[in-house]
Parts: C-alpha cells; sequence; structure tokens
C-alpha cells in the first residue's frame, strides 16, 4: 500500500511535464457581417465582440452583471495594433461594447471560453456589424441561415460567425 503513493508521485515527476500540455492560441477563419446590403456606406462599419465572460469579481459593480473581457484590434497584418477595447458597456444587463472601425480588414485577438485566446481575421463593412461570439452560450436556432453559410466555429464546434463573402476575399 505504501507504493501505490510513491509509484504515483513517481509517474507524476516523470510523465508530468510531458503529458501535459500547452494551451495553444488558435487562429481562426475570417469572419464578416452577415450578406446583405449595407445600409449607408458613408458611414464606418462596426464591431461587436462577444469574448469570453470575465470571472475576475468587480466590487464596484451590481452582482449580477457580468462582464466581457477585453480585447486588441490589429491591422490586417497583425503588426499595428489599433484599437484595445475595455469590452464592459457599464449597464447591468451586461453585453460587449460595440466599436466603429473604417471599412476594411482586421484581427482581433481575444478570450474565447473554454479555448483562451484566440486571433480572428475580421471584415469589416461600411454600415454593418460584424459580431463575433467566443462566449460559447449563444443558441442559433436551426433555422437560422448561418447554418447554410457553413460559419466559422470554434474546435468544439460553436458557432463564432458567418464567414467571409467570397466578394470580400481579395479586398484590402
Amino acid at each position: 500500500m505504501r507504493s501505490l503513493p510513491f509509484f504515483g508521485l513517481f509517474l507524476l515527476i516523470v510523465c508530468g511535464p510531458g503529458c501535459s500540455s500547452t494551451p495553444r492560441h488558435l487562429v481562426l477563419a475570417p469572419i464578416g457581417p452577415p450578406p446583405g446590403l449595407s445600409l449607408e456606406t458613408s458611414n464606418p462599419g462596426s464591431l461587436l465582440v462577444f469574448s469570453a465572460l470575465d470571472p475576475s469579481p468587480d466590487f464596484n459593480a451590481s452582482p449580477y452583471r457580468y462582464r466581457h473581457t477585453d480585447y486588441q484590434v490589429y491591422s490586417a497584418d497583425g503588426t499595428n495594433l489599433v484599437h484595445t477595447v475595455c469590452n464592459d458597456t457599464g449597464k447591468a444587463a451586461g453585453g460587449p461594447s460595440r466599436v466603429e472601425l473604417p471599412a476594411g480588414r482586421y484581427q482581433v485577438v481575444a478570450r474565447a471560453n473554454g479555448y483562451g485566446p484566440v486571433t480572428v481575421p475580421v471584415v469589416i463593412r461600411a454600415g454593418q456589424v460584424t459580431t463575433l461570439h467566443l462566449e460559447g452560450s449563444h443558441w442559433w436556432p436551426r433555422t437560422s441561415p448561418i447554418f447554410e453559410a457553413n460559419p466559422v466555429r470554434l474546435p468544439g464546434g460553436q458557432i463564432v460567425g458567418w464567414p467571409v463573402l467570397a466578394s470580400d476575399a481579395g479586398k484590402p
């Protein structure tokens, strides 16, 4: 009986570092707004990121309020930081902050629930909203047209958003 705990400790020391893995940083396929016409081409587009919920308590907030984790928006090539987003509207109902961006391509680095940091290339179109669901709790009705569009998903199958349209594929 005494050798069993020693043997378990021995396996933990010998196999522990080799058996554990460090979390990978996921890079997803590009996401854009749902298909449709732009409302106003002169206006900037918007980005709405439902990032993972912040597990840290906020002792200055209502106990029933949740907060999405902050994220960064980078240039299309990922080299220049465009915007750091405090992803909290400050409202009791919670929800992420909507960010206006000029039309174009960007990379979003945010936390996905259960996956850690992920990089998501996004397309922003004038007058439209590009939405990312990284919180892992959004439910899509089976009749939603997103299922016909081959949506971008996390490895566990959760839908993150609309794939980039072929018409947006070659745009800068």
